[in-house]
């Protein structure tokens, strides 16, 4: 019955989103304040799912300059979890088949953000030269996620090389966001799923890094990503446990 109740409220919820959001939308298309805006949005339905979210974000993480942000990508549910953790003046890069997707591809591509064709290396390529460009023209920063699939419980997958190309071409830092396990941890059916914690880690500097060394740069961020994903998890564990949740 809970998840009946989920599935009805998340359905309206996206009917809604794609009705007046993209309205909204065409009064200003492709602005990328519409991100944030959205991202919020979509952060908040965690409640909806029982989720107690945790977002660890220093001080100053909505007046920072520009930086390649990157984040673990797990599953669906990345959608109302790490979405909250989306600042201002922030685009993603996604796969060009999320277009397709009913309600929020359309969404995805109004509100601003950038589109990767991964199946043909030299557009894929290709487009992070188009980010670099449209970053060093305005004051964008870009979000992408590096595993470039999701990892579904697999842990933290290894990186593709795209984002590092785009910080160290743009001359940006990187901005690690780590989002807890949530793979097989949260359950439609069951009223309380539960901590999520998502914290944004200190920014990486890129500006010692050439373009030969950007398999270095990868696994630098992806040692910091697996030893907080891994600190992360112990304490969402301990908390579960106090709280008599199961996974």
């Amino acid at each position: 019955m809970i998840a009946l109740v989920r599935i009805i409220l998340v359905a309206i919820f996206a009917v809604l989103m794609f009705v007046f959001g993209c309205g909204y939308c065409l009064f200003s298309p492709r602005n990328p304040k519409h991100v944030f805006n959205f991202g919020r949005m979509f952060g908040a339905m965690h409640r909806v799912f029982g989720i107690k979210l945790e977002l660890r974000l220093p001080e100053d993480a909505y007046k920072r300059s520009q930086a390649i942000y990157i984040a673990n990508h797990q599953n669906s549910w990345d959608l109302f979890t790490v979405s909250s953790a989306v600042t201002p003046r922030v685009v993603t890069v996604g796969k060009k088949s999320l277009l397709w997707l009913p309600l929020f591809g359309q969404i995805y591509w109004l509100t601003g953000n950038i589109l990767i064709d991964r199946a043909n290396r030299s557009k894929a390529m290709g487009t992070i030269d188009q980010v670099i460009d449209k970053m060093k023209e305005s004051h964008l920063s870009v979000w992408m996620f590096p595993e470039g699939t999701r990892s579904r419980g697999r842990g933290l997958m290894p990186f593709k090389t795209g984002a590092f190309h785009a910080a160290i071409g743009a001359e940006t830092p990187i901005i690690p966001i780590v989002c807890s396990t949530t793979q097989d941890k949260i359950k439609l059916n069951r009223w309380n799923n539960g901590h999520v914690i998502i914290e944004m880690l200190p920014s990486v500097d890129t500006s010692e890094y050439s373009k030969t060394e950007v398999r270095k740069l990868a696994e630098l961020c992806r040692d910091q990503m697996k030893e907080k994903l891994k600190d992360l998890d112990d304490e969402v564990d301990a908390r579960n446990s106090a709280d008599g949740v199961k996974n």
